[in-house]
């Protein structure tokens, strides 16, 4: 059967009127490509529009402005309240750090070095806080790489964004969702949705 389907493309290729190729120009400079043929054709890229390296460069500088060049003005928020609320937890996590500090140096200064010790008019021992002061500087420390990881991925969604800018999509692309009945004679009648993908 593959054969026969072979064949009957090849035989389809071969019978097909073959045309001359029209000329193509390309102008460097501007970025577009002519077609010269009886009509010509002039297509402009984005790429003249949005450059890669300068929403690197802008995100970079200043977090979010690479979004704000790509015109992705939606992922705004998202950028600045990654950084509110990362910028809250290391607020949060470093006062608990230094409360913490401060009644283990209190302790140790007034001798107070044992684990089954209380200083009067605490409720904590010395050992105690030590796993405090160790837990809340590892989770702000971990906070802070969080951060870190955040503004790396500001600055790769601002460039990836900037070349898929020139991404062409066919316009009679559709995905939907719809529902669906089916009668089948073994199992009678079912429904549920259909994934439809139209290209």
């Amino acid at each position: 059967m593959k054969k026969y389907l072979v064949l009957l493309v090849l035989a389809c290729l071969a019978l097909t009127k073959t045309t001359a190729q029209d000329s193509l120009a390309v102008d460097h400079e501007s970025d577009s490509l002519i077609v010269e043929s009886q009509d010509t054709v002039l297509l402009k890229t984005y790429a003249s529009r949005y450059n890669p390296r300068k929403a690197l460069l802008y995100a970079a500088v200043v977090p979010g402005l690479g979004q704000i060049y790509n015109k992705k003005y939606w992922k705004l928020p998202l950028v600045y309240g990654g950084f509110y609320a990362l910028g809250y937890a290391i607020n949060f996590y470093q006062t608990g750090y230094i409360k913490y500090k401060n009644e283990l140096f209190t302790n140790l200064n007034m001798g107070y070095e044992g684990d089954s010790e209380i200083r009067p008019g605490d409720t904590h021992t010395t050992s105690t806080y030590r796993n405090a002061v160790d837990q809340y500087r590892r989770q702000r420390d971990f906070m802070i790489v969080i951060a870190g990881g955040v503004y790396i991925l500001q600055m790769i969604d601002a460039l990836v964004d900037a070349h898929l800018k020139e991404f062409d999509l066919n316009p009679s692309l559709k995905v939907t969702w719809q529902p669906s009945v089916e009668q089948n004679a073994l199992i009678g009648r079912t429904s549920g949705v259909t994934f439809l993908v139209k290209f």
